[in-house]
């Protein structure tokens, strides 16, 4: 073919393809919103705790084991894994298609054609080699090789790689936000078991305490001091603090085996030294700059990601609109009997060819995907914006709510200390009649109300340093 000739091909095919790209509709460009503060509350320390390990962060080793076992056997994680393998696999499949594809085909066949029509007169001759008259019915047998090949010209194939990279590297993060959870939750959990078996033990102790004065309240009665309505009173509230001493071995039950399933086993009793809870020092939390929740936590590393693939997806869909070209080339060897199929070149059979084609008419299904895929790019980064915003604001919550469970447990502290010095005083009046018995039972009541909350507000002060830790995004390192 002379040049002249070749122009005149590609002319016509150039002037169709500028025709097309003129009718692509154009991708909604997307730019993040967010625009994350400077610090938090003029705080400008860079220093960070997110980046210091958990097995550093929690000191208690009971805890720490606790965390080492989930992480090899929680079933959430593993989940996760596997989404991590797909996506791999994934990546695997959309690089195979940027290669050609090469297969092996053999088949073999009959045919008896009319003799009266142009192929039954052709094929009504005699063997080109023996001279012997060639049969009615005549077997085809064939043995080649074959590919097909997309040519990328569009980068549509590059970019449907590149998307499924991108979303590999997403599903890590999601590992990793999962490790951060799961290890915040195993923490919840084990403070709460610390909290309730502290707890158990305050409710025994008033358990005592209340059964001591039930004893004293009945001698005073056979004395006639008091009356049989003082040994009822003081009777119903033992079993008031009995019955709250089976609620909290029930709670205890449940955390132990919330505990267990997120470790990814059945019951069993959760080593832990409850003396501990008390002197539990919270570690030093430095929260950093807003900035670093961008390289810290894994959500938004994933939004981030998911987005960039949603970008991509776009790309892929808007390429749909081009002419797309494929070549596909085949050889081996053809006869009607399988003796001439080694008869070289006589059998040998090969081709090679390219087709370009695109749509034209009716692109209805093409556009409706296109907007999709835009869709879902605008939901990506709605996504994205939303969730460095909701980081921010866990961190900013967390932060003040260190600070005033601080303050409001040295308040508490004080106190169950008043409340406890109450009590000596109340039954050294009762005794001497200076007091009645209502004004005892109001302050047993009240010191082991305090007493309770003083507990939970512990463990609420823990908590908190857990929830700071894993909104900063530690943890998962």
């Amino acid at each position: 073919m002379n040049k002249r000739t070749t122009l005149k091909y590609i002319f016509p095919l150039g002037l169709f393809l500028a025709v097309l790209s003129c009718k692509t509709p154009a991708i909604t460009p997307t730019k993040s919103s967010a625009t994350i503060p400077e610090s938090y509350e003029k705080n400008k320390d860079t220093t960070n705790v997110a980046t210091t390990p958990w097995k550093t962060f929690f000191t208690d080793k009971n805890l720490t084991d606790l965390i080492d076992i989930a992480l090899k056997n929680n079933q959430d994680l593993l989940v996760t894994l596997q989404d991590i393998e797909i996506a791999k696999n994934d990546i695997r499949a959309k690089k195979g298609a940027l290669l050609p594809s090469v297969g092996v085909r053999a088949g073999a066949s009959v045919e008896k054609v009319g003799r009266y029509t142009s192929q039954g007169a052709g094929d009504a001759s005699t063997d080109i080699t023996t001279g012997v008259p060639v049969p009615d019915a005549l077997t085809d047998l064939s043995a080649s090789l074959y590919a097909n090949w997309e040519v990328d010209i569009w980068k549509k194939l590059r970019n449907s790689k590149k998307a499924a990279v991108t979303r590999y590297l997403s599903t890590i993060e999601g590992k990793n936000f999962v490790i951060t959870n799961l290890v915040s939750e195993i923490a919840d959990s084990y403070y709460e078991l610390l909290s309730l078996d502290n707890q158990l033990d305050i409710v025994r102790q008033n358990i005592k305490l209340q059964q001591n004065a039930l004893d004293i309240v009945k001698i005073q009665k056979e004395a006639g001091r008091v009356t049989e309505l003082a040994v009822q009173k003081f009777q119903a509230e033992v079993l008031s603090s009995q019955s709250m001493e089976f609620d909290i071995l029930q709670n205890i039950k449940e955390s132990e085996n919330k505990i267990n399933f997120l470790l990814g086993r059945y019951p069993q009793i959760i080593n832990r030294d409850k003396n501990t809870f008390l002197s539990l020092v919270p570690p030093t939390v430095n929260a950093g700059i807003p900035s670093q929740l961008l390289a810290n936590r894994p959500d938004i590393k994933q939004a981030e990601l998911d987005l960039m693939a949603a970008k991509l997806d776009v790309k892929i869909a808007r390429a749909e609109f081009y002419p797309s070209l494929g070549i596909s080339s085949t050889f081996g060897a053809q006869a009607f009997k399988p003796s001439y199929l080694l008869t070289f070149p006589e059998s040998l059979l090969y081709s090679l060819a390219g087709d370009i084609a695109g749509p034209l008419i009716n692109r209805n299904a093409i556009k409706a995907e296109f907007k999709k895929a835009n869709a879902r790019q605008l939901q990506a980064l709605y996504n994205y914006d939303k969730t460095i915003l909701n980081a921010y604001l866990e961190v900013s919550n967390q932060l003040s709510k260190i600070d005033n469970l601080n303050t409001s447990y040295n308040l508490k502290t004080k106190q169950v200390e008043a409340l406890n010095k109450s009590i000596e005083f109340s039954g050294d009046l009762f005794k001497s009649a200076r007091i009645d018995y209502f004004e005892v039972l109001m302050t047993q009541r009240d010191a082991l109300g305090t007493k309770l909350e003083l507990m939970d507000m512990r463990k609420e002060q823990l908590n908190a340093i857990v929830h700071m830790y894993r909104n900063l995004g530690g943890g998962w390192k």
